[in-house]
């Protein structure tokens, strides 16, 4: 007895489908939404193929937009996102999508590996700066942008060495601004002056973890407008230990304790106290002007077996020392932390191999769209509840079916 397959497996590309293609593209209920700028977003990705010869029988912004809708519903590898494609073809049909069906996996490979991974990360930045303009409309006070660089566990050079991709991500809104790869041979010093440069610092508060602690980046900071806060480590020796040996003979001229907080299996109480770095501070014209200490103490109590701990921590920022909370930036810079996280264990990026640099890049800047578009859609809703939602639980609900999928992209 022959089987009728579901109408979402059927790969028809008749003259039935485009009309209803035509019917839904007519249609305006996408303008502005964010479908519409992912459309956008993957038609300007430059393509690398010969168009003059050669039989090109996929769009390039055809399986860009198949990889972001797959991996928003939680496909992981190549196979899944064939999958993905081959079980919802009518509705990718009626978008206007796929038309000459599914690409293979190997057509996926070639894709991910021949795509100009600088444009691509360009594009990226041109679709995120759409959005992060719209949401800090909304009145989300002064912007704090976090540096911070991420090993792509998945792929290995031929120096042994995992690639880096240093990002620009904004605290306030939770979009990803803008990337830069570091160079096989070199690392995080050399490429965050070149993300630095990608965005606008005017009037905006940077935060970076030690390795940014460099008179170069201070400096472009400073040129383009914006403010600082970064860790203090050894990599900066004499200041680090000259900073330490000087706050033992000055008093704060601020200090504040916040918690007890429980969190995490932990109850945690932190203190900041607050220093002028006019006398702890010995070379402080190299850094271009004078700086603010802050000093971090986190006591820690681990709820089941009641273990304590306590660290230290040291920041240098040129804001002033009566800016308030100022420990909040310090915590700020942990969200970067989060996202990094959340790529790991929701997109699974560190488990997904490539064997090339370009290829993991390009993986990157997707991965980074579809973790952005999640965030986009709590900003742009109004509803408490929505904006609460977290990641994981999102995906669960646009992956039951596409109607909710699509649904969720037309968020405007």
């Amino acid at each position: 007895m022959n089987k009728n397959k579901p109408l979402d497996q059927v790969r028809s590309t008749g003259a039935n489908a485009l009309n209803r293609t035509s019917k839904l593209v007519n249609k305006t209920e996408f303008n502005g939404s964010i479908l519409d700028r992912l459309m956008d977003f993957a038609d300007s990705v430059p393509d690398f193929r010969r168009s003059d010869k050669g039989n090109i029988r996929h769009r390039l912004a055809d399986i860009i937009i198949l990889m972001i809708f797959a991996r928003e519903c939680g496909c992981v590898g190549r196979a899944d996102i064939i999958e993905f494609g081959y079980h919802h073809l009518n509705k990718f049909h009626r978008l206007g999508i796929l038309r000459k069906g599914v690409p293979s996996e190997s057509t996926l490979c070639r894709i991910e590996n021949g795509i100009n991974d600088h444009a691509m990360a360009d594009r990226m930045q041109d679709f995120a700066e759409v959005f992060h303009k719209e949401l800090l409309k909304k009145g989300c006070g002064t912007e704090i942008i976090c540096i911070d660089g991420k090993a792509e566990r998945g792929t290995v050079q031929q120096n042994g060495r995992n690639p880096d991709i240093v990002s620009a991500y904004s605290f306030n809104t939770g979009i990803t601004l803008a990337t830069e790869a570091c160079q096989e041979k070199s690392n995080e010093i050399k490429a965050v002056p070149l993300l630095l440069n990608k965005i606008k610092l005017a009037g905006k508060i940077v935060t970076a973890d030690a390795m940014s602690m460099q008179k170069n980046i201070i400096d472009i900071i400073r040129r383009n407008g914006g403010e600082f806060l970064i860790e203090l480590k050894a990599n900066q020796r004499a200041l680090r230990y000259g900073v330490e040996d000087r706050l033992r003979e000055h008093t704060p001229l601020y200090s504040y304790t916040t918690g007890p907080e429980l969190g995490h299996g932990r109850i945690e109480t932190r203190t900041y106290r607050i220093y002028d770095g006019l006398e702890i501070i010995a070379d402080r014209e190299k850094w271009g002007g004078n700086m603010t200490v802050v000093e971090y103490e986190s006591d820690t109590v681990k709820k089941s077996t009641g273990a304590h701990t306590s660290e230290k921590r040291l920041y240098v920022s040129s804001l002033p020392t009566d800016t308030p909370a100022l420990g909040h930036l310090v915590r700020s810079h942990w969200s970067i932390e989060s996202m990094h996280w959340g790529l790991d264990v929701n997109l699974m990026q560190d488990g997904i191999r490539r064997k090339s640099p370009r290829a993991a890049r390009n993986l990157d800047t997707i991965q980074r769209i579809v973790f952005s578009v999640f965030s986009i859609w709590k900003g742009l809703r109004k509803k408490r509840s929505d904006k609460k939602k977290g990641v994981a639980e999102l995906m669960r609900h646009i992956s039951m079916n596409f109607t909710k999928l699509l649904r969720f992209l037309s968020q405007k």
